[in-house]
């Protein structure tokens, strides 16, 4: 029971230290396009979770141009998303579509194979991230 009552404390607490400064950062992104013009992938802290051996958080900022679907993954742990402006549906695979807008926070499960697709408008996203720490930050899954 204490496991999962220190992680979320742990993730509202980075949630209201980031969301300001992921507002006001004015360093160039770590772009990681994957062929995609527009795409940002920004890590701005990688950590350990102390007291929960073996675990790390990951949080970035993503910002995912209009029309634009990224490609189908998975992460080796859960996460959690936060859309700062625009709107934004996550696809899970065998779930329903969601759709976020500014404000809303969404948490794909441990594992689940997912995407997020922007329509007109763009959209930025913070992102949490817990898992086993030194696994892959992502997995990508081959189209069939």
């Amino acid at each position: 029971m204490r496991k999962p009552i220190l992680v979320t404390a742990v993730l509202i607490g980075a949630l209201l230290m980031f969301q300001s400064a992921s507002l006001a950062h004015d360093d160039p992104p770590n772009e990681k396009s994957a062929g995609k013009p527009g795409l940002n992938l920004e890590t701005l802290l990688k950590a350990v979770l102390e007291g929960v051996d073996g675990t790390e958080v990951i949080v970035s900022r993503v910002t995912i141009p209009p029309n634009t679907s990224l490609p189908r993954h998975w992460h080796p742990g859960e996460e959690f998303a936060y859309v700062l402006e625009g709107s934004v549906t996550l696809w899970q695979e065998g779930k329903d579509d969601l759709v976020g807008k500014q404000g809303d926070v969404m948490m794909v499960p441990l594992k689940q194979v997912h995407t997020a697709i922007t329509k007109d408008e763009s959209a930025t996203i913070l992102v949490f991230r817990v898992h086993e720490q030194g696994e892959p930050e992502r997995v990508p899954v081959e189209d069939n």
